[in-house]
């Protein structure tokens, strides 16, 4: 369920007169995604995605992730353009939300990961952290370490029901986490995606191998270590249905990110510290939604388990070494 706010056929052509975009030929609700109502748009000038912003998306934050989405595309990475109105604004109101209209990216994403589609993940996550290092504007990361420790707070009472012990090993987990993580200036900073999850990158069949065609959802993209990303892209990448971590996809991630953009040995050196930061702040907003879903929601909640094992598992990689490095 995607369509969180249902837009009228009338609505939606007044809507469009702001814009050169033709005349309007299909319009349908996209059934993926979880926090905005998206729209396929086709019109005569090509297709397109109009996105209403829901409640998790502060109004006043958008113009940065759109700003952020236009500086990355004219500086080359594959990413949905948005798109300006005769005005020259690309954010308006539609149905009483903040709208924004974007240009369509081929491809589907892959809902099994294999190594194939690792490497070029990688050299495109090198290419955003270039494109984005002349974007002058900060956007702190709002879940980042920080966040943490409020966050388990809020799941203090009910987290015992969701694994026996789960709390206080949480405390255990976070304490020495926070004790290792990287000093402020120790790492290249700069705008990353921090959500770089497999439903996120778009890839095209070629010859038997997968193409990576674009990424999309840039809506907890900030200003944070440049290198939490990559440890992100590790937890969402290459763990197997078994819960195993599989290394060759690890490399493949990491040796086509360093050729583009080469790591230093403090980054690299500080990757299983902040693959474990990673896994703790998924497995967090997990667990907060596992236990303020009220009961016959119409929501899907992710088992934040899974990142319990992922926690674990990174919490015993002795050097980056272990971890595909």
């Amino acid at each position: 369920m995607a369509v969180y706010t249902e837009v009228s056929d009338e609505a939606l052509r007044a809507f469009l007169a702001d814009y050169a975009l033709g005349e309007l030929l299909a319009f349908r609700g996209i059934a993926e995604g979880v926090e905005n109502s998206n729209y396929a748009l086709k019109t005569t000038a090509g297709d397109y995605i109009l996105t209403l912003y829901e409640k998790r998306v502060e109004p006043a934050e958008l113009p940065w992730f759109l700003n952020l989405m236009q500086h990355l595309v004219a500086h080359g990475l594959s990413a949905p353009l948005p798109v300006a109105g005769r005005d020259g604004a690309a954010l308006r109101e539609l149905a009483g939300r903040p709208a924004a209209i974007c240009t369509f990216l081929p491809g589907v994403w892959p809902r099994r990961v294999r190594p194939e589609h690792c490497g070029p993940l990688g050299d495109a996550l090198a290419g955003l952290h270039l494109a984005g290092q002349d974007f002058p504007d900060v956007r702190p990361n709002g879940l980042g370490a920080a966040s943490w420790a409020p966050l388990l707070d809020a799941c203090r009472a009910d987290g015992e029901s969701v694994q026996p012990g789960l709390v206080a090993e949480l405390d255990a987990a976070l304490a020495a986490i926070l004790a290792a993580w990287p000093e402020p200036g120790a790492l290249p900073v700069g705008q990353i995606h921090a959500d770089l999850f497999p439903d996120n990158v778009f890839f095209l069949e070629e010859d038997g191998k997968p193409r990576l065609s674009g990424i999309i959802d840039f809506y907890f993209a900030c200003t944070e270590l440049l290198a939490y990303d990559v440890a992100v892209c590790l937890n969402a990448w290459c763990f197997e249905a078994d819960r195993s971590f599989n290394v060759t996809k690890a490399r493949a991630i990491l040796r086509a990110y360093s050729a583009r953009r080469p790591m230093s040995a403090a980054e690299l050196a500080a990757l299983p510290v902040l693959c474990r930061g990673a896994a703790m702040r998924f497995l967090l907003t997990r667990l907060y939604d596992w236990v303020n879903t009220p009961a016959g929601a119409m929501v899907t909640r992710k088992d934040p388990l899974e990142y319990l094992h992922k926690l674990r598992f990174f919490a015993h990689a002795t050097g980056p070494e272990a971890i595909g490095g």
